[in-house]
Formats: C-alpha cells, sequence, structure tokens
C-alpha cells in the first residue's frame, strides 16, 4: 500500500503588524485561516538590528491561562520571568516552553546588556493549545539554550534538524510536551530534502521563515505558512538557504474560545479567567 504524502493546500502570507519598533509578520491567525488545529498563533519579529542603545522588547507583565507558548530565539536574546519564580535568559539557538495552565504573569523583555549593546534579534512565539483536561493544570516553563537541544544532521549534511521536543533518529528533544508536541527547527542548504513519517491524523504547521521550498512541486517562500493536505509523510526540499519551523501535534476537537491572553472553551470560562486575574490569582510581579 503506497503511502500518502502531504501536498500544499494554501499558503497563507504572513501580515505585516510592527510593534512599536519591532518589526512584527503574523502569518496565523489570518484571513483565510483562523487556526491550525491545536496550532493558534505565530509572531515573527524581526529579523533586525537594534541600535546602541535601546529601549529593548515591548512585552512586559502580561497574564495567560489555558494554552502554551513555545518561543524560538534564531538571533539575539530574551529574558523571561514570571510569577511561577522562573527567570532566565535565552540566546540564539535557544527555545523557551511555558504552560500558561491555570495562569500565569509573564514578562518577555530585553536584558540590560543587550538594550545598552544592541544586536540583531529575530525570534518566533508560537501558541499551542491545551485541551480543556489540561487547561488548568499547573504553570511551568522549560528554559533551553542553543547547546541542549540535540542537532540531527541528515541528507549528506545539507539540513540541520534542531530537535525541540519529541524525538527523531534517535534523539529526544528536551521539552517533554504534555499533549505529544512534535516540535523542530530546520536549517536548509540548497538542495537539502527533509522527510518527516508518521503525520497521519496529525495537524502539521509548516512555517517557511527565510528561503524557499518545495513540496510536491509547489514552491513556499519565505513568510508563508502551509496549510497542508493532509497525508502520512511530507517531504520538501530547500531551493535556497531556508530555515524553516515544523511541528505536528494530534487533533484537539474542542470549541476554541480566544479573547486577549487568555484562550479556553467557552465565553463563561474567558470571563472567569479575567476576574481571576483582577483578584491576583495569577499572583504578582515584583
Amino acid at each position: 500500500m503506497s503511502t500518502i504524502s502531504c501536498a500544499i493546500h494554501r499558503l497563507h502570507p504572513a501580515q505585516r503588524d510592527d510593534i512599536g519598533d519591532l518589526v512584527t509578520r503574523r502569518p496565523l491567525p489570518g484571513p483565510d485561516l483562523d487556526h491550525l488545529g491545536a496550532f493558534l498563533f505565530l509572531n515573527h519579529h524581526g529579523p533586525q538590528v537594534y541600535p546602541a542603545p535601546n529601549r529593548g522588547l515591548p512585552f512586559g507583565p502580561h497574564p495567560h491561562r489555558g494554552f502554551e507558548t513555545v518561543t524560538f530565539i534564531l538571533d539575539g536574546e530574551l529574558t523571561h520571568r514570571d510569577t511561577g519564580g522562573h527567570e532566565s535568559t535565552i540566546y540564539a539557538g535557544g527555545v523557551q516552553w511555558m504552560t500558561a495552565g491555570s495562569g500565569l504573569i509573564h514578562a518577555e523583555i530585553s536584558s540590560e546588556a543587550f538594550k545598552q549593546a544592541g544586536g540583531r534579534l529575530e525570534i518566533l512565539q508560537l501558541w499551542v493549545n491545551l485541551p480543556a483536561r489540561l487547561k488548568m493544570t499547573a504553570p511551568r516553563y522549560t528554559g533551553v539554550q542553543a547547546d541542549a537541544v540535540p542537532v540531527l544532521v541528515e541528507d549528506e549534511g545539507r539540513v540541520h534538524v534542531h530537535l525541540v521536543a519529541g524525538s527523531r533518529g534517535g534523539a529526544t528533544g528536551p521539552v517533554d510536551s504534555l499533549t505529544g508536541v512534535f516540535m523542530s527547527f530546520a536549517h536548509l542548504a540548497p538542495g537539502g530534502t527533509l522527510a518527516i513519517d508518521g503525520l497521519g491524523g496529525r495537524d502539521v504547521f509548516l512555517y517557511i521563515v527565510r528561503g524557499a521550498v518545495s513540496i510536491a512541486g509547489q514552491v513556499a517562500p519565505a513568510f508563508h505558512l502551509a496549510e497542508l493536505v493532509p497525508g502520512e509523510r511530507l517531504e520538501l526540499t530547500a531551493q535556497e538557504d531556508s530555515v524553516i519551523l515544523l511541528g505536528h501535534a494530534g487533533p484537539i476537537a474542542e470549541p476554541i474560545v480566544a479573547h486577549g491572553p487568555f484562550v479556553m472553551n467557552s465565553v463563561a470560562e474567558i470571563h472567569q479567567a479575567y476576574a481571576d486575574f483582577r483578584a491576583g490569582a495569577f499572583g504578582t510581579m515584583g
């Protein structure tokens, strides 16, 4: 029996939506796609160069409940603080994975050193849904530097897969996803081919950060989210030096009600989240 390969159903361009002086593109949600399975939201900040001195990133203390944030630091650095007592500065090649769960407040800012010296910056933040049974789970946070992310060298050195969560090629990513999410980012040299199997019944997330890749004869360029026709196998080939964000997750067949920083299953739960936040249930930032 032949394996059904994924093809491109639609390409969704990232919409430019700068936040102050932070260059920002957002492919999801977009005009034609509200969410892609468990994957709810992606902001692509940069690439850009911050001058010296600068005000740094604008994401001061703010609350979340009901989902997870996965933040990829492709260039530069990002300092995280939250009301769960977690604090770290993650540098280029590293990842921050925060389970907001029942609720916390966090800040994503630049270090004093970065604000003084400036430098290159490129960051991706992806929101991943949690099912109803886990929306009120205890918050947690994992900050991983680049040297703790396994890098799988494939296709005669033309493909480097940075494995964040899940397993591949005998390696396991440093993040233990509560919902079995596979998450990676990959660098591909021109002509490099990446294949991933076992995608039947999974929601596949593929965003082209830079460069361009071809899938079943169709090209997906930089700053585009590729919505795929379901299949068991995805095979893509780089048309030029490329970076992609690639993940997949099991479907969550539940209502999605999102408002501001909260993602729940009903309007009543959103109202409760705001009430709990106002009552101080998420803690306070010092």
